[in-house]
């Protein structure tokens, strides 16, 4: 009979959602809502940006690349340094002609004199280059070797290699450690100041001519 009479009180005690509570949930509902939303706008639109600058990236390295134009020359000139006459089988120079790639941002291609005649860049005091060539062979690595340039057809005579110009790059291979000669397999990497590297890569042929065509 208590346990009936305490059933009713407890029923009679029971009270209905009031319009203000409804409104109060109503109301946290949104806020969190609107919390979620901007979380989740703010990590999209930081997706987007980080996107964006990745593109924008991988433009400027592809618009500061070099690109070959034509193909490779090797050439036996002879003697140390190339300084005498007659060939004698091995590689003395790698020529080759790069062109701005995708009409890109000028590359710099000031050189500096290799006035020790030793084939090597790195040991040079006041150096002005900042694009680097480095050979490598399967018995040596040179990580700065001695290069010039030549301007070919049209162009401003400056330093930078800009859309629409070329430039002839003759590498000195002559002072290697280990010369190269016939079958030899190299890699030359052109480094610039900014953009990718351009790599290439050649075999020597079994017999070593004054001018050979690599292809």
């Amino acid at each position: 009979m208590q346990f009936i009479q305490l059933l009713k009180r407890a029923r009679a005690d029971q009270r209905g959602v009031t319009g203000l509570e409804t409104a109060i949930i109503l109301i946290a509902f949104v806020v969190v809502a609107s919390v979620f939303a901007y979380t989740v706008l703010s990590a999209g639109l930081f997706s987007a940006e980080k996107g964006k600058e990745a593109i924008h990236s991988g433009l400027e390295q592809a618009r500061g690349t070099m690109e070959i134009i034509g193909g490779i020359v090797a050439k036996d000139v002879g003697g140390v340094n190339y300084s005498s006459t007659g060939a004698d089988d091995i590689v003395d120079l790698i020529i080759f002609t790069v062109a701005n790639a995708l009409d890109g941002e000028p590359i710099d291609l000031t050189t500096t004199v290799d006035a020790n005649n030793d084939g090597d860049l790195s040991d040079e005091t006041g150096q002005t280059h900042t694009t680097i060539i480095t050979f490598i062979d399967e018995t040596q690595r040179v990580d700065d070797i001695a290069w010039t340039k030549t301007e070919v057809g049209k162009g401003d005579g400056d330093d930078l290699l800009e859309p629409g110009e070329k430039m002839q790059i003759t590498v000195n291979v002559s002072q290697l450690a280990i010369s190269l000669d016939a079958d030899n397999k190299f890699t030359l990497e052109l480094k610039p100041n900014r953009g990718s590297a351009l790599i290439v890569e050649r075999t020597l042929p079994a017999v070593i001519d004054d001018v050979m065509y690599l292809n």
